[in-house]
């Protein structure tokens, strides 16, 4: 089996403000609490000698390189992510859902 992975189907870019909320203090748990632990492991493994057969050190560089690239990945996601702006249903002419085609309320009829 290869290393070959599909690309992804792009993602909306909208979040809801609870999911904003949810990445924020994961973040913050990862980089303010288990990081720091997490190289403080890493540090005291390596203060041991022989890193190649140290296993508590290469699983804690492990640890410490997916909670870098799951730090970088919501902090470089969220500055093009924007929570979507409460409209209120009147806004659409009184219509809740609009025809995709030409982008007006249905049964709206040119004047």
């Amino acid at each position: 089996m290869g290393r070959f992975r599909p690309p992804e189907k792009a993602g909306s870019k909208y979040i809801t403000r609870e999911g904003a909320q949810r990445l924020r203090a994961e973040l913050e748990q990862l980089w303010r609490e288990e990081r720091p632990r997490v190289t403080q492991a890493v540090a005291a493994a390596a203060a041991q000698g022989d890193r190649s057969e140290n296993a508590e050190y290469t699983y804690g560089k492990k640890r410490l390189r997916e909670i870098d690239r799951r730090v970088r990945t919501p902090s470089s996601s969220s500055s093009s992510t924007q929570a979507p702006k409460n409209t209120p249903l009147g806004s659409l002419g009184g219509c809740s859902t609009m025809n995709s085609a030409s982008r007006r309320p249905r049964g709206h009829v040119p004047s």
